[in-house]
């Protein structure tokens, strides 16, 4: 087997489709990046992720470079053609905390650097922590920021144009340091606004109000103005809780229900009824 192989394991190959730029120029970059895997067996469902492999050589000898994507849309009708996947990739750089040099992510400066046309090497689907109900009568409550918002931009297209009969209440809360932050969420890139008139679905963005404002504090405004809503569906014996972003989105969603429910103690309490019952998921990235 080979460094690549066991990296990641089984791999198959993706074509560039489409790569679009949906922040300005003058501002951090993400990408909307569109792929297709010819390969018809490849198949995945909501929530699921999948790997880039990186070509080396890289720092440290390594011959790969493996990094993990949640996949932004729902799984595609019955096609003679490829599978589309889509993911949303920021361009990253990390400091080095001894040198102060800055690097660049070596994975998404890959995917952004793409081009229409290049063939990329995936792994995957993985299997994920987010799990669509069965059950059309579910409540769904997303909590997300930053690119975190990925699997849930699958999860509304799958129960808004696949199904179309999702009877439960869906909210999703999502929030950035500043406009540009909430990936499908401005009126001229958003998608997520073709679901904004269905009589289930609202989404709440939330936009940092001082300079230097993290994203999870953001979410944290937003979801205070609505917590009383969110905790009694949260007390709704089926609803389905989806937290996904930083580490620090989990810090603040847990701060403002603890407020809510009047004390940690009676938080601690739901939110442990809420994972024993299987009803509570997340997925963070640092």
């Amino acid at each position: 087997m080979s460094e690549s192989q066991a990296a990641g394991g089984p791999q198959t190959e993706a074509l560039i489709k489409a790569s679009r730029r949906i922040t300005p120029e003058d501002t951090e970059e993400v990408r909307h990046l569109t792929l297709e895997v010819l390969d018809p067996a490849f198949q995945f469902v909501e929530g699921q992720s999948i790997g880039v492999l990186v070509p080396g050589p890289h720092p440290f000898g390594n011959a790969v470079h493996l990094r993990r994507y949640s996949i932004a849309n729902a799984r595609p009708m019955p096609l003679d053609e490829g599978v589309v996947i889509e993911l949303l990739v920021r361009r990253c750089f990390y400091l080095d905390e001894v040198s102060g040099e800055r690097y660049p992510g070596i994975a998404s400066n890959y995917l952004c650097d793409a081009q229409p046309g290049d063939k990329i090497t995936i792994t995957g689907p993985y299997a994920s922590a987010f799990r669509m109900p069965l059950d059309n009568r579910a409540n769904l409550l997303m909590i997300g920021t930053g690119t975190g918002i990925a699997p849930f931009r699958a999860f509304a297209q799958h129960i808004y144009e696949r199904r179309g009969d999702w009877n439960g209440q869906v909210r999703l809360f999502y929030g950035g340091r500043t406009g540009l932050d909430l990936m499908y969420a401005n009126d001229e890139t958003s998608d997520l606004a073709n679901y904004y008139d269905e009589k289930t679905f609202k989404a709440f963005r939330a936009l940092g109000t001082r300079p230097l404002m993290r994203s999870s504090e953001a979410l944290a405004q937003g979801l205070e103005a609505h917590a009383e809503e969110t905790l009694r569906l949260m007390r709704e014996p089926n609803t389905q809780v989806f937290i996904s972003g930083l580490r620090k989105t989990a810090e603040a969603f847990n701060r403002v229900m603890a407020e809510q429910a009047g004390g940690e103690e009676a938080w601690e309490t739901l939110k442990q009824s809420l994972i024993d019952d299987q009803r509570w998921s997340e997925l963070f990235y640092d």
